[in-house]
């Protein structure tokens, strides 16, 4: 059993900024990966920001320089900071990771159930 965790989301103004977490808990032995993804009303589900267990990270192009992507190994817990925030950043963000469970030699996917982020005046 494996459980991820959102929190951290909420209605701020643009140019704002919140802090989004995601903890994973459970049967885990390590994470290889953890993104963060978003769906906004009426538009297809799409990568945020993404980091491996040695560091690398990837972001969309909407966001690169303005959010930060970034994990705590030993508390199994990623975060998005997210700056500078537009309405257009108005969706449900949603935790993804790449969990290795004990006793198992590959890991398997799993999504929290999200936290609505509202960017509005």
């Amino acid at each position: 059993q494996v459980q991820l965790v959102e929190s951290g989301g909420g209605l701020v103004q643009p140019g704002g900024s919140l802090r989004l977490s995601c903890a994973a808990s459970g049967s885990i032995f390590s994470i290889n990966y953890m993104g963060w993804y978003r769906q906004a009303p009426g538009k297809q589900r799409e990568l945020v920001a993404s980091i491996t267990s040695g560091g690398n990270t990837n972001y969309a192009d909407s966001v690169q320089g303005r959010f930060t992507i970034s994990r705590d190994n030993a508390k199994n817990t990623v975060y998005l900071h997210m700056n500078s925030l537009k309405p257009e950043d108005t969706a449900v963000y949603y935790c993804n990771a790449d969990v290795r469970r004990y006793y198992s030699s590959s890991g398997d996917f799993y999504w929290g159930q999200g936290t609505q982020v509202t960017v509005s005046s």
